[in-house]
């Protein structure tokens, strides 16, 4: 297939790199980026000409808005664009609501997985979208990823990614949270990893992403916390949950106080850039 990439960042250029690593021609396009082993064309508007699907990767919804409104009208009628950014559930309708409007299938496809998840091909896709334009964009997202849900129409893939996340968030801080008080109670913590990875403390943040170094599979606190998931992007995703929240009245107070926790950490101690599991040694007084 002849594919544009736009957005070639830490999650873009991999998954634009899958692609190309599978046979499809990618035409790349980035404001900021610009990987040598990925072609890019000079414009947005020369990048999309011609290609069946557009993917984009991108920062929030305001930009998403902004690239749909340039590269819409530059589109094959009936091309297909595929959106993996993060972003606000209307945001992603809108967007969608543009792409119907100018004759083009559009889905919404948020991923959980990370930088190693986009460069080791193992996404995980969460899709909005009608069943056409789905059955289009899912061989894609079986070379990219290990695993794509169509959730249903337009920004219910935005949903489900934020939902997860507020889980996430909030299992974070409680698995964090646990480390330190285990730590002052004298409780080695190999031991306690021992007991709540095979008991009812089960979960992901534990069994498959340690925030305690050495211990359980290799993580990012195994590498002084550089990110597979920036603070900051968690600190992004849990806004955008209450913000969601708060459109369609749902009570949400654990997943507000992990932002408040999140903000704290992100905003007023800096640690934005680190990786989202640097909750622990922050809560431990490392």
């Amino acid at each position: 297939m002849k594919i544009t990439f736009i957005g070639l960042g830490n999650m873009g250029a991999p998954m634009a790199r899958c692609l190309i690593a599978a046979g499809h021609s990618v035409t790349g396009f980035d404001t900021m980026a610009a990987p040598d082993d990925i072609t890019c064309a000079p414009t947005v508007a020369a990048a999309v000409d011609g290609a069946e699907v557009v993917i984009t990767m991108l920062p929030n919804g305001d930009i998403l808005r902004s690239v749909a409104e340039d590269i819409h009208p530059a589109m094959t009628k009936g091309a297909l664009h595929l959106d993996c950014s993060t972003v606000d559930v209307q945001s992603a309708r809108d967007v969608a609501a543009s792409a119907e409007k100018t004759g083009l299938l559009s889905v919404d496809a948020p991923v959980s997985g990370g930088i190693g998840g986009a460069t080791n091909g193992t996404l995980t896709f969460m899709a909005g979208g009608s069943a056409a334009a789905f059955a289009i964009a899912d061989p894609l997202f079986d070379i990219m990823g290990q695993k794509a849900v169509h959730c249903g129409e337009a920004g219910a893939g935005q949903a489900a990614k934020i939902c997860n996340n507020m889980i996430l968030g909030a299992t974070m801080i409680a698995t964090c949270e646990a480390f330190a008080l285990a730590d002052k109670l004298g409780l080695d913590r190999q031991k306690m990893f021992d007991v709540v990875s095979t008991s009812s403390g089960y979960s992901w943040s534990m069994n498959a992403y340690c925030p305690a170094p050495g211990v359980g599979p290799e993580t990012p606190a195994d590498n002084s916390y550089i990110p597979g998931f920036a603070a900051s992007l968690m600190l992004k995703d849990l806004r955008l949950a209450q913000q969601a929240a708060g459109a369609v009245n749902a009570s949400t107070p654990m997943g507000e106080r992990a932002t408040e926790v999140y903000a704290d950490f992100v905003e007023l101690q800096g640690m934005g850039g680190m990786d989202f599991s640097a909750m622990l040694p922050f809560l431990a007084g490392d």
